[in-house]
């Protein structure tokens, strides 16, 4: 989306950063005209993400998963060799 000048300056103004807006505009609830991330639905955001860091640090243990799947159905898992 474009900026306007007056965004801007708001974001400038009230600390707002790029990143925190894409964050709501990617997560939070439309209204119209408008975006919202709450406090409560940035709770529920931030626990799962660190869900997914939970799962990513284990996957990274493992040194990477392959999932092999055919048309719908997955068909077998392992962990990825480790190259040398």
């Amino acid at each position: 989306m474009r900026h306007t000048n007056h965004v801007k300056q708001r974001m400038s103004q009230r600390g707002i950063t790029q990143d925190m807006v894409d964050l709501v505009l990617a997560h939070g609830v439309s209204d119209r005209d408008k975006y919202v991330l709450g406090h409560r639905e940035a709770r529920r955001l931030l626990e799962a993400m660190q869900q997914t860091e939970r799962v990513l640090k284990k996957i990274l243990d493992k040194g990477g998963v392959t999932v092999v799947a055919a048309g719908e159905e997955l068909v077998t898992a392992y962990n990825c060799e480790r190259r040398h």
